[in-house]
């Protein structure tokens, strides 16, 4: 025996060939950023998005399987909206993501079902400030300071590492997000392509995703 899951491998091996996404934070603020790939050119790109909103606060994005995602997504939105009304406070993030965590890790334990093969990639700012988490199809869950998720997660993570600044601003985490994908991907990055979300301090911590005219901005002046 070598103490290996392979079913649980399968999974995460899902999550390693989805695209790309990326997640970092500041002292204040904390961005996502992820690339789409269009099929076929008869698609709608509109049709296919990384990035959701779970709360007014909480956003996240997926790598691996959609189908497998969108069942954990509407669990997570189901859970933070309950939390909010049995408390009348939002769920904290770690919460929110120890229970879709414990969900995940159930998956792996009995026969006749299969681990979620997908990553979600939790972001938002609570009492505690910026958050970054990500849950893999095993259970666990981590939190980070920047992180990279999909095809070229490990050049990513490098030039996150080489580059992040201990002070970086808004703009500097924005950067380095688009960065670090075009960095690690083959293809072209365009406003069809890449979807981006924020939470910031200055916004009262509220989630919000870029239009595709703000995408373009960020592509054409940051990067």
């Amino acid at each position: 025996p070598e103490g290996r899951l392979y079913q649980v491998e399968y999974a995460l091996e899902a999550v390693r060939r989805g695209t790309l996404a990326v997640a970092i934070k500041s002292n204040e603020d904390v961005c996502l950023a992820a690339q789409i790939k269009i099929p076929s050119r008869l698609m709608d790109a509109d049709s296919i998005d990384k990035i959701f909103q779970i709360d007014d606060h909480i956003g996240v994005a997926i790598s691996g399987l959609h189908a497998d995602s969108r069942i954990l997504i509407n669990y997570s939105r189901v859970q933070a909206q309950s939390f909010r009304l049995t408390y009348d406070e939002p769920v904290r993030l770690n919460m929110l993501v120890k229970t879709i965590a414990d969900l995940k890790q159930i998956y792996t334990q009995y026969g006749g079902i299969r681990p979620f093969g997908c990553s979600l990639f939790f972001i938002a700012i609570d009492s505690t400030g910026p958050q970054i988490y990500t849950t893999s199809p095993s259970g666990i869950y981590r939190s980070y300071k920047a992180f990279a998720l999909g095809s070229g997660e490990a050049k990513a993570r490098e030039y996150i590492q080489q580059n992040l600044k201990e002070n970086a601003s808004f703009e500097d985490i924005i950067k380095l997000a688009l960065n670090a994908i075009k960095e690690s991907i083959d293809e072209d990055m365009t406003k069809e392509t890449i979807r981006l979300a924020y939470i910031r301090t200055s916004e009262d911590n509220k989630f919000k995703t870029c239009s595709k005219e703000e995408v373009n901005k960020f592509l054409t002046e940051l990067i």
